[in-house]
């Protein structure tokens, strides 16, 4: 808790704060959607989101099983690893279906974990057995898997294994080989295809898609070619190799016309593939593409975990208009599956409204919350803040807090931090100032988010100087662990303001708290104006346990030189180390300045 001395110093920061903005309401909005509930049977109903049902049940059950739908069940299991590989062994001894490389590959992801490691390699004989490869992805998760919980003997045998059975595997060489081939070819042509030989297998011709998954239309053109030729048919297996190359911005026709072949030819699209697809377009920050992809699935029999309605909603509200045509697209395929909406939910809804400055709405969505038994909390309550900070009402910002209290609900350092960065956005710093002080008087602690928000507020004003006295007085006073971007962006605004005293301090503070030194902005304002002096100051705050690299002190003297100031660089090396002195580059760049005075 911080001292009181330290509580005036904070508040002696601030000054008079302007009038605020009155709460304003528009009567005008549009009523919400109404939000219906409705139950849908579904091809994989065997399989509760709860617990996963029976593994015996859905494997004896599945009328006919395919690629698609054991992807599903296992999805289901992927947290029951006993259960997993009991469904696993009862669909692979059903009559006429063998699980294809993906499942292989799933199941071997979910036994992957400390308390399953004798079942782990007991399945991955007989993966190998069945004629089956670990992917790279595979292999990499287990291997990043594996070192995370310092299983270094299970690192070491996942190595070698994959290492032989790659080098065994002729297979592959013929599909890393027709990979190259196409590759190397700027487009598809008859030449490429008369290079290609390639036992057509789904197997081969997956492998080939993924090797060339960063060449759309080369891969698009390999597989019609591949369907075209004779004895082979694509699967599902392909179909869904396919479908995750084609997910970029520049193919998502291609993408949907696949989507719609697929269906033509009875093929789905299996679950694993969804969510590396979903990811990446939500990663790409292609939202509406990811919406219509969970429409797809959720009218599908392999329909998305519960989860993923509040990851996407989540996702829609991170922009800074949120859609909300595509927020409730979202929840009325949610509903029509038969779920009953959540707190997430809720939540997710809420987010957008007051993102966009519906808050009328907000609060209606609030009451509905509250009839299905579910009390806001902080979460809700920062959304709330953040939207009122966002549309400049911050005194109806501060009311949210009394609204808590009254509610028996302690705003936590998310909320308090949330409205201090509304004030600080909204050129309130002083203001944000005497937040942090209240906040701390409840006995909320500060973290290295707030000090940032603070920092960053404070030198948006040109206030560096009141921006490192917070810093000082919260890192070395009350011990609160600073970002290291927060080092950075102060250390550049301090050189600005010609603080490099302060900006030294910061530079040996890094090290403390194990950062690597941000040198990048000193040596060119040091050339600009410093004295040689600065430098040597500057060189041994880069100073660890040795003396710096010659890099630095090679980007020292270029900076130097570049402002003129060749007689403060003679006189830096002179007091330079031995091993610099006669440090190759350094001695070519004194060397090249002499040839030109020559000349």
């Amino acid at each position: 808790m911080l001292c009181s001395s330290f509580r005036l110093r904070l508040l002696s920061l601030t000054s008079s704060c302007s009038s605020l903005l009155r709460f304003r309401t528009n009567p005008s909005q549009p009523p919400l959607p109404s939000l219906f509930f409705t139950s849908a049977t579904t091809t994989a109903s065997l399989v509760s989101d709860g617990d996963g049902g029976d593994d015996a049940a859905v494997a004896d059950h599945l009328p006919f099983p395919s690629q698609e739908s054991v992807l599903y069940v296992l999805k289901k299991f992927d947290k029951k690893p006993q259960q997993a590989l009991s469904f696993f062994r009862r669909v692979t001894a059903r009559p006429g279906f063998a699980p294809g490389p993906p499942a292989y590959n799933l199941m071997l992801r979910i036994l992957g974990r400390p308390d399953h490691l004798t079942d782990f390699w007991a399945f991955l004989r007989s993966m190998h057995d069945a004629g089956h490869t670990v992917d790279r992805s595979t292999y990499l998760t287990l291997l990043s898997d594996f070192k995370r919980h310092k299983l270094a003997a299970e690192s070491a045998a996942l190595a070698q294994f994959y290492s032989r059975t790659a080098q065994q595997a002729a297979s592959a060489a013929a599909v890393s080989a027709a990979a190259r081939t196409i590759l190397d070819s700027d487009d598809w042509n008859e030449g490429v295809e008369k290079k290609l030989e390639l036992p057509l297998t789904e197997v081969a011709v997956a492998g080939v898609l993924r090797e060339v998954r960063a060449r759309p239309a080369q891969a698009l053109a390999f597989f019609r070619w591949a369907g075209g030729r004779p004895g082979y048919d694509h699967g599902s297996v392909a179909y869904n190799a396919l479908a995750r190359v084609l997910a970029q911005e520049d193919s998502m026709g291609q993408f949907w016309d696949l989507i719609q072949e697929m269906k033509e030819k009875d093929h789905e699209m299996d679950i694993d593939t969804y969510i590396k697809v979903s990811r990446h377009l939500l990663k790409s920050r292609m939202v509406k593409e990811a919406v219509e992809l969970y429409e797809l699935m959720m009218d599908g029999p392999y329909k998305p975990a519960i989860q993923d309605c509040g990851n996407l909603l989540r996702q829609i509200a991170l922009n800074d208009a949120p859609d909300l045509d595509l927020v409730f697209r979202v929840v009325r395929k949610y509903e029509a599956a038969g779920y009953s909406l959540s707190k997430v939910v809720y939540d997710g809804i809420h987010r957008s409204l007051t993102s966009i400055g519906k808050f009328d709405e907000a609060e209606e969505i609030l009451k509905k919350m509250r009839l299905e038994g579910y009390e806001p909390d902080n979460i809700t309550y920062s959304q709330l803040v953040y939207g009122l900070c966002k549309a400049k009402r911050l005194d109806d910002a501060c009311k949210v807090f009394d609204e808590m209290e009254a509610a028996d609900c302690t705003p936590d350092l998310k909320t308090w931090t949330v409205l201090i960065q509304g004030h600080c956005t909204a050129g309130e710093v002083d203001k944000a100032l005497e937040l942090l002080a209240k906040m701390i008087e409840k006995n909320c602690e500060a973290d290295g988010d707030v000090l940032d928000v603070l920092v960053k507020g404070l030198c948006s004003k040109n206030r560096a100087d009141a921006g490192y006295t917070l810093f000082h007085e919260m890192v070395v006073k009350v011990h609160v662990k600073p970002w290291q971007a927060t080092y950075k962006h102060l250390i550049q605004e301090l050189l600005k303001s010609g603080m490099l005293e302060e900006a030294l301090k910061l530079l040996r503070s890094m090290k403390i708290h194990k950062f690597p030194p941000y040198a990048d902005p000193f040596p060119s304002y040091i050339a600009k104006c410093g004295t040689t002096e600065d430098a040597e100051e500057f060189l041994k705050a880069l100073t660890v346990n040795n003396y710096p690299s010659p890099a630095a002190y090679l980007h020292l003297f270029r900076s130097l030189f570049k402002e003129g100031r060749y007689s403060e660089a003679q006189d830096l090396l002179y007091k330079c180390p031995h091993h610099i002195r006669k440090n190759v580059d350094i001695s070519e760049l004194f060397g090249s300045i002499k040839s030109e005075k020559a000349s």
